[in-house]
């Protein structure tokens, strides 16, 4: 390990030079295993690192998540995959999956548009199952801890050899303070160490308290999705991972409505005509993926009419009509949601609803909560204030 490396450039071509370097003299936490990360690609490795070492810590399970511009696309600790999930996500091919794989295809599938070309970060070591299902992807780099041998050698084929891959010192202790510059100011403050556990959820203020104890799991999950996603945020997350993610809007309803609407798609892809997709053989995995998307939209057409929808589909798809797809969406519940700040109006609450909300948890503080909480007792939901505001820029 060195103490600095030189990258190729910064966010842009045209900013250079451009290095990272420890300002206190020690080594680099990191060493760069093959490729040759860029400054977002390092952006996206330590945001996505701190991450999964804090679901792993908060869960015990192995996790992982796939970032993209600084913010996760998707995140998810190491639960069995379904068969039905294993379809969905494109790993049914695979045989039986490991912990930290299933973690992985979990993020990866959460959100399989916005993961392409993502960087990944594993909390535990990357086993061959792990970059065999990564090697077929379109991916920037991976972050972890250790990697097999066997792992190594596949992911340096990768992207003909150039595939980024970077061990990180799992031990690393970041000094307590962080500065960085804007407009050749230097900002100052202490790290957001702010231990994520179940006692923030102690303070239920609704008619419904209770959470059970998987559920808690979620609303944890969502919360330390939230430390690193850009604010404004909101997660929704079932069953040990993040379904929809809503980042960096400057409204809170804007970001309840793109993460339930993410959530919403991510259940879509589980409908049986979506299952019974049958594409031409050959097919592009993210031309696969973007297909699905407009399927389930409403600009279905795109890829249903004539002379188009030949080229995706050995049969001809029937439309998922707005009936079928609320017949369907009704059917998700128990979902939890996290929100980063606190809920200013009940609207928040009735989108939430919408996409199978049962469980939140939000800092309170809002002239408002007494409203945010009769809509919540309205359908039975269980909130907890958190007390808590996790912003991140």
């Amino acid at each position: 390990m060195a103490n600095e490396l030189q990258l190729k450039y910064g966010c842009n071509p045209n900013q250079k030079p451009s290095r990272i370097f420890m300002a206190d003299g020690r080594e680099l936490p990191i060493e760069v295993l093959n490729g040759k990360p860029g400054y977002i690609n390092l952006l996206d490795a330590f945001n996505g690192w701190q991450l999964v070492k804090e679901l792993k810590k908060a869960t015990g399970l192995p996790s992982a998540t796939s970032f993209k511009h600084v913010s996760p696309a998707g995140a998810a600790v190491g639960k069995p995959l379904s068969e039905t999930e294993a379809k969905i996500y494109f790993v049914d091919d695979l045989g039986e999956l490991s912990p930290i794989a299933c973690a992985y295809a979990r993020a990866r599938g959460a959100d399989r548009m916005s993961s392409y070309g993502d960087f990944v970060a594993l909390s535990d070591e990357c086993d061959a199952i792990t970059a065999t299902m990564l090697a077929r992807e379109v991916s920037d780099g991976i972050i972890a801890p250790s990697y097999s041998d066997e792992a190594l050698e596949i992911l340096k084929t990768k992207r003909k050899g150039t595939y980024n891959v970077i061990k990180i010192d799992p031990d690393y202790v970041p000094a307590p303070i962080e500065t960085k510059q804007v407009y050749g100011v230097t900002f100052e403050q202490g790290r957001n160490e702010l231990d994520i556990n179940e006692e923030l959820l102690s303070n239920i203020v609704t008619d419904n308290k209770e959470i059970p104890e998987d559920k808690k799991i979620d609303l944890l999950i969502s919360l330390i999705m939230l430390k690193y996603t850009q604010s404004n945020s909101v997660c929704y997350v079932k069953d040990g991972q993040a379904i929809g993610i809503g980042a960096g809007q400057q409204s809170r309803i804007h970001c309840t409505r793109l993460a339930g609407n993410k959530a919403d798609i991510w259940w879509l892809r589980q409908h049986p005509k979506v299952m019974g997709l049958q594409f031409v053989d050959g097919i592009r995995r993210p031309d696969r993926d973007n297909t699905i998307d407009v399927y389930i939209s409403d600009e279905h057409d795109d890829v249903l009419a004539e002379g188009r929808w030949q080229e995706l589909f050995k049969v001809k798809p029937e439309v998922l009509t707005d009936d079928e797809k609320k017949e369907w969406l009704a059917k998700n519940n128990d979902v939890a949601l996290g929100s980063d700040a606190f809920f200013p109006f009940g609207d928040n609450i009735e989108r939430a609803r919408k996409s199978g909300v049962k469980y939140i948890a939000e800092p309170g503080g809002s002239i408002r909560d007494d409203h945010v909480i009769m809509t919540c007792n309205k359908y039975g939901m269980a909130m907890a204030f958190t007390g808590i505001r996790l912003f991140h820029h």
